[in-house]
């Protein structure tokens, strides 16, 4: 092991990446020569072993570290917390797929050490490269890049890029204020920076995966949208709750639907169409809401039913909240619809705020 000080801590989330990680450590020692480096392998619980073939190899090169993280899943918490956990003095942040280029990683740290706050492995300025994307890849991720600037200080070529390098004391600027959304971290802190930050870019060309599938599936739009209301709008309504009320208004459309066909296509009574309309309708909103709203946290196995369980229970004292309400304001001479909007804001807190503490809060 090289005896110089430690340079550079290399951060690397994982989730099924076994086949990868003896490669990617093997790159990196043939990339860094002398620097005194280390590699935090952050694992999100890998079913494939990730984990357990980090520790053997850690067994035989101390430069490398395990983070194995239990019952919470997200590429963007998990590189905050191998970044927090790392003790170089500067941080980089890249993939196990072998996508990202590690053969730059001096140029990057050259970069560094001459003035710049953050260094990004850029696939958009000249010399750089999306490799083997498809057309309609590549037009999500420049369409993506565009609106990004609605949060971001200064132009950056590649905001999306998961390949970066920055100084520790960017990261302790930055991470209190941090998201921790979705998959794009260096995002988020470009957007959360107070400070115009000096930053570089090296261009490399984005590699084909060997090994291992892709994370990316339909919902990293909807946590790109959530990340980016996070940093518009966050300091005055929590983006969770924007998503949960969302769900929340998608749950009555539903609930009338059932109910229509409930009394009109089958012909029950009302009391026991509006009892059947109500109960789907807090399955779909639980359900909807542990796959999208707290798709970090979600919910699975014997813990999904719990979890629906403390949700039916914690909405069903939201809907009486909501009926108290809006019945006092209203025989307080309240107009109709302020004390019934009143009365829905109620419930929509309360029930926010107790499933996110007991639905989704305890494991």
């Amino acid at each position: 092991m090289n005896t110089q000080s430690l340079q550079l801590s290399i951060v690397i989330p994982t989730f099924n990446e076994v086949a990868n990680v003896q490669e990617v450590v093997r790159r990196v020692e043939a990339a860094m020569g002398a620097t005194a480096w280390e590699i935090i392998f952050v694992d999100d619980d890998s079913p494939d072993g990730t984990a357990n073939q980090v520790r053997e190899l850690a067994c035989r090169d101390p430069r490398v570290r395990c983070l194995q993280r239990v019952g919470r899943r997200g590429l963007s918490t998990a590189c905050i917390e191998g970044m927090m956990a790392a003790s170089g003095p500067i941080l980089a942040v890249m993939d196990a797929d072998l996508q990202h280029d590690e053969s730059i990683l001096p140029d990057m740290l050259d970069k560094l050490r001459h003035g710049c706050d953050v260094v990004i492995g850029t696939r958009y300025a000249q010399g750089g490269g999306t490799g083997d994307w498809d057309e309609k890849r590549k037009q999500m991720s420049l369409l993506a890049t565009r609106v990004s600037h609605l949060v971001l200080k200064q132009p950056v070529s590649d905001p999306m890029s998961g390949f970066f390098m920055l100084d520790r004391r960017v990261l302790d600027e930055c991470v209190r204020g941090l998201s921790g959304m979705g998959f794009k971290i260096l995002l988020d802190l470009l957007a959360t920076s107070q400070r115009k930050l000096r930053i570089g870019e090296v261009p490399y060309q984005f590699r084909t995966r060997i090994h291992g599938e892709s994370k990316l599936d339909h919902m990293v739009m909807w946590e790109y949208g959530m990340l980016l209301a996070d940093k518009l709008i966050g300091r005055w309504i929590p983006v969770r709750f924007l998503a949960f009320s969302i769900i929340g208004g998608v749950g009555v459309f539903v609930h009338m639907l059932i109910l229509t066909l409930a009394l009109k296509a089958m012909g029950m009574d009302f009391s026991h169409a509006q009892t059947g309309a109500t109960v789907i309708t807090m399955v779909f909103n639980f359900a909807l809401n542990n796959s999208v709203t707290y798709r970090d946290q979600r919910l699975k196995g014997g813990a999904w039913f719990r979890g629906l369980l403390s949700f039916m229970l914690a909405c069903s004292i939201g809907a009486i909240a909501n009926i108290g309400i809006a019945t006092y304001l209203f025989e307080h001479r309240t107009a109709w619809l302020p004390a019934a909007l009143a009365g829905i804001l109620v419930g929509a807190v309360w029930n926010y705020a107790i499933t996110k503490i007991y639905t989704w809060g305890k494991k």
